[in-house]
C-alpha cells in the first residue's frame, strides 16, 4: 500500500477531476459559460456578458464608451486569465492536464478499462503493461467500446449546448425535433469522439491539444518549473521495486513516460504524481523511501543542470 501521504494526493486529485468534469457538464445548463449563437450571447456565470457594441449601434453609447468597454469587458479578462494559466504552467508545467481537464479524466479512465481487457493501455501498444494484481479478461472489450461510444457522444451534445440553449438541445433530443444540422453535428460529433476515445487519445494529448502544448512550452521555459526528480545513486534499487514486472513508475504513467528521464524528454508530462504514488507504494513494501519525488525552484534547477551534466558525459 502507498504511504498515506501519496494516497491522499492521489484520492484529492481524483476529485478535482471529477468536480470539474461535472462543472464542464453543467457549465451550459447553468449559464456559467456558453455562447448562445441564437441571440448571440455570452454568459458568464450566469450573467449575460457584453462588450457594448449594441448599446453603440443603437445610440445609447459614444465610440469612446465603447473602446474601453471592450477593452475592460472584453480584452483585459482574456489577457487576464492567460496570462494566470500560462503563469501556473510556467511554475508547476501542466497542472491543469493531470489535476482538472475532463479530457484527461476520460483518457485515464478508458486505459483502465482497456487494460483490464488486454493488459494494455493503448490498441496501439505493442506489448503489455503489467498492472500487480491484475488479470486480462476479454469481457471487458464491450465495456471499453461503449464507454468510448458513450462519452463520444457525451463530449458532442455537451458541446453542441455551449452553442445552442441546452434545453433546445436536450428538449429536442427527447422529443424528436431536432433540426437536420443539430442531428449531424451529434451524429459527426459523437463518431469522431469515439474514434479519438478509442483509438488516439494519448495522441490528441501529446500532440493534438493547444492547451496542453503551450503548457508545456511554458514549463520548459522555466528552469525553476516543478520537476520529477530521481535520486539516480539509487538507480539499482529500480530493478527490484516491482520484479518482475520491471519498474512501477513506468507502468504507473498514464502518458506511457519513463518518469526518471530528464526533462526535455518529459514535454508531455501532466504532473498527475501517479509514477510518485507507485515508486512510494513498492519502496515502502521493500522498507525503503521513494527515489522520485517532486522538485521546485533551486532545487529543480540543480536537478536540470545535473541531467545536462549527465547527459553530456
Amino acid at each position: 500500500m502507498a504511504q498515506p501521504a501519496s494516497a491522499t494526493l492521489q484520492r484529492r486529485r481524483r476529485w478535482f477531476q471529477l468536480s470539474f468534469f461535472a462543472v464542464f457538464l453543467l457549465a451550459p445548463a447553468l449559464n456559467l459559460l456558453r455562447f448562445d449563437l441564437t441571440e448571440t450571447q455570452l454568459w458568464v456565470l450566469g450573467f449575460r456578458w457584453s462588450l457594448g457594441i449594441e448599446a453603440f449601434l443603437h445610440g445609447q453609447a459614444s465610440a469612446l464608451e465603447t473602446a474601453w468597454s471592450i477593452v475592460w469587458r472584453g480584452i483585459l479578462p482574456v489577457l487576464t486569465l492567460v496570462v494566470a494559466f500560462l503563469s501556473v504552467a510556467y511554475h508547476f508545467g501542466r497542472l491543469y492536464c493531470g489535476w482538472l481537464c475532463p479530457h484527461f479524466s476520460l483518457v485515464e479512465t478508458l486505459n483502465d478499462l482497456l487494460h483490464r481487457a488486454t493488459g494494455k493501455l493503448s490498441v496501439w501498444d505493442k506489448s503489455a503493461t503489467p498492472r500487480p494484481g491484475r488479470t486480462t479478461d476479454k469481457r471487458w472489450w464491450p465495456v471499453f467500446l461503449a464507454a468510448c461510444l458513450v462519452f463520444g457522444f457525451l463530449w458532442a451534445i455537451t458541446l453542441l449546448t455551449y452553442l445552442l440553449p441546452p434545453t433546445l438541445i436536450w428538449g429536442g433530443l427527447l422529443q424528436g425535433t431536432l433540426t437536420p444540422n443539430q442531428a449531424r453535428f451529434l451524429v459527426v460529433g459523437t463518431l469522431v469522439f469515439t474514434l479519438e476515445f478509442t483509438l488516439a487519445r494519448h495522441l490528441f494529448c501529446r500532440y493534438g491539444c493547444a492547451v496542453g502544448l503551450f503548457q508545456s512550452l511554458a514549463w520548459m521555459a522555466n528552469p525553476k518549473g516543478m520537476v520529477v526528480s530521481f535520486t539516480r545513486e539509487r538507480a539499482r534499487e529500480c530493478k527490484t521495486c516491482d520484479a518482475p514486472r520491471g519498474s512501477a513508475c513506468d507502468h504507473a504513467c498514464p502518458m506511457r513516460l519513463n518518469p526518471r528521464n530528464i526533462k526535455r524528454m518529459m514535454f508531455a508530462c501532466v504532473q498527475c504524481g501517479q509514477c510518485l504514488a507507485a515508486c512510494d507504494a513498492t519502496q515502502t513494501e521493500q522498507g525503503r523511501t521513494p527515489t522520485l519525488e517532486w522538485k521546485v525552484g533551486l532545487d529543480a534547477v540543480r536537478e536540470t543542470m545535473r541531467q545536462r551534466r549527465e547527459d553530456q558525459s
